[in-house]
């Protein structure tokens, strides 16, 4: 598997460079959609939402395949094979995570993004034979610590919901599509691979919103358009989800799906940020939590790594 060793083996410096700098962009656009979701779940129904976002997403990438590399290109893709990639991982995680946020908060579903290195991990052990280092193991604990204080999640008091657990069965699908989305495509662009994971993506909601529709699921719910879901539903959609991806696809591609999931665990801290553009205060605890995880990120990231 000669793109397998890609996804976990050391890379360049410049090459770690850009790929954790794709990341860090990547997972700040993602971070935005968790209050614009926010705001969208008062009116929408969560499959009726999720259905129209990956609509949106989806027609952007495409637009910006063939405005880059023409509507011929279209034909040369690997469309079975990336329909099942996202339908599975990127589909069913979608909507379980944002499922996770109707019935928690944001911040609950973006601790749950946050871990994704554990399933990334994980993975990469299991079916790269990666070799869990110690370096690499102290990362992975500052990380995910890092996660906690930020969001202020101590070891005690701390409840384990049902939102949460939903949140971390669907990390679990996204770091598998993820990885599956670089190893099962390598001779396609991170462009191209984000074209046919998103069409699958958007598939799998398509077909759950029918269903849900025939048996007349409140979730499944769109109401008429209106000036107020515009802006929310454009970040949520095009930003959050269209670009976020396509970036998400080109930095896994750089430093691999463990490393570039440790990015996730800043997902909570960019969440507060926008939450302090509002209005919110940011606490002490907060910038120490993303001082750990940053740390974290580097620490995990050596040679011996």
């Amino acid at each position: 598997m000669r793109l397998a060793s890609s996804v976990s083996t050391p890379v360049s410096r410049a090459k770690l460079l850009r790929g954790n700098g794709i990341c860090v962009g990547s997972i700040f656009l993602f971070s935005l959609a968790f209050p614009a979701a926010d705001l969208l779940l008062q009116d929408w129904g969560v499959l009726g939402l999720i259905l129209i976002r990956n609509m949106l997403a989806f027609g952007l990438i495409l637009l910006l395949f063939i405005a880059l590399l023409g509507a011929q290109g279209l034909r040369d893709l690997p469309w079975a094979k990336g329909f099942w990639i996202g339908f599975t991982g990127f589909g069913i995680g979608s909507t379980l995570l944002i499922y996770a946020q109707a019935i928690s908060d944001p911040i609950t579903a973006a601790l749950a993004a946050a871990a994704m290195p554990i399933s990334a991990v994980s993975i990469e052990i299991i079916l790269d034979k990666r070799r869990l280092t110690l370096p690499f193991s102290m990362g992975l604990v500052l990380v995910l610590m890092g996660g906690c204080v930020a969001t202020g999640a101590g070891l005690t008091g701390f409840n384990l919901g049902w939102g949460l657990m939903v949140g971390l069965v669907s990390v679990s699908f996204f770091a598998w599509g993820s990885r599956a989305s670089v190893v099962n495509l390598p001779d396609t662009s991170p462009l191209a691979r984000t074209v046919v994971t998103t069409f699958g993506m958007w598939g799998f909601t398509l077909f759950l919103w029918g269903f849900g529709r025939i048996f007349g699921w409140a979730g499944a719910h769109i109401p008429p358009p209106s000036a107020e879901h515009l802006i929310p539903m454009c970040i949520y959609a095009l930003l959050g989800v269209g670009i976020s991806q396509l970036l998400w696809v080109k930095g896994v591609g750089e430093i691999g799906i463990a490393i570039a999931s440790f990015h996730l665990n800043a997902a909570p801290f960019y969440v507060m940020i926008v939450m302090v553009a509002f209005g919110q205060s940011l606490q002490i605890t907060q910038v120490i939590g993303a001082a750990i995880l940053a740390f974290g990120v580097i620490l995990s990231q050596t040679k011996k790594a």
